[in-house]
């Protein structure tokens, strides 16, 4: 299910999950031990100016934790966002924190030395208690992805079990590779608004096993919409993210195979296919 090489984790080294971790834990895992600098921190009190007018109790790192470090001793920046605290949700602090350290990272690329970045998402999409800012610093991750990509892959890794979804889940597509556990989930809207605005009849937002059927992990990669599946283990997780690196930039990314998508949506009836027909039709990795 993908080109990604990756060694099997030894036999020996106890399995962690990657899930339960914090996002600044996740940050740590990624990067090479001993390496992480965390970059505006708690204790830089950078909060979003926004939620306490509305009665809401901020986090110091407003939800989103960057680590400067190195993985495999080339330099790397990691953006982990914190489902813990409004549901991963992007408001104009976290936002603004990964864009600039986006950016940064593209700068230095420019420059001739390549940052490899890495975005863990767990988010549900934009914080709706600061709706247009945060769509706009989302379009501002999402010009930068595409702007790094050019000069090294942009690895995204979605874990559970928040998942991905709104604004963010077009800026993990526009990822070089991503990575995703079977509990992962990925789409533009999550199953409870889908069910919200369509009703039950189109998605039965508790039928847990049918939503893992259509947006999980297994069933994204299998249908080519992510690049490789890991189990929740923080050993594995990151030797597939060092092996995104490795694997290089594509001569095509996946979001640049328009007309290819274009051509499988044309023949896609909506009221007749199913999860298993998706991955027959989509699996395949032409684009790549």
């Amino acid at each position: 299910m993908s080109d990604i090489d990756t060694a099997a984790v030894p036999a020996f080294i106890a399995r962690e999950s990657f899930i339960e971790l914090t996002a600044r834990e996740r940050a740590q895992h990624l990067l090479d031990a001993g390496t992480f600098r965390e970059l505006l921190g708690p204790f830089d009190r950078m909060t979003s100016p926004w939620l306490p007018m509305q009665g809401i109790v901020c986090q110091a790192d407003d939800g989103a934790v960057i680590a400067r470090g190195t993985i495999d001793g080339e330099p790397a920046v990691v953006c982990a966002i914190e489902s813990a605290f409004q549901g991963g949700s992007i408001g104009e602090v976290s936002g603004s924190k990964i864009a600039a350290a986006l950016e940064l990272a593209l700068r230095d690329c420019e420059r001739g030395t390549i940052v490899r970045p890495v975005i863990v998402f767990e988010t549900g999409g934009v914080r709706l208690q600061e709706a247009n800012l945060g769509l706009a610093v989302i379009a501002e991750i999402q010009a930068a992805i595409v702007a790094l990509r050019r000069h090294v892959p942009v690895v995204g890794v979605i874990a559970g079990m928040v998942g991905c979804f709104g604004g963010m889940s077009l800026a993990a597509a526009l990822c070089t590779r991503l990575v995703m556990t079977r509990q992962g989930r990925l789409g533009m809207n999550g199953p409870e608004v889908i069910e919200q605005e369509a009703g039950i009849e189109e998605l039965d937002a508790g039928d847990r096993r049918r939503i893992w059927q259509l947006i999980g992990g297994e069933q994204r990669v299998a249908s080519g919409l992510a690049d490789h599946l890991v189990d929740d283990d923080a050993h594995e997780i990151g030797a597939a993210v060092r092996a995104a690196f490795a694997a290089g930039v594509p001569s095509v990314h996946r979001t640049e195979a328009v007309d290819r998508y274009l051509s499988l949506l044309a023949s896609v009836d909506p009221r007749m296919i199913s999860p298993g027909d998706m991955r027959v039709l989509f699996g395949s990795r032409d684009d790549r």
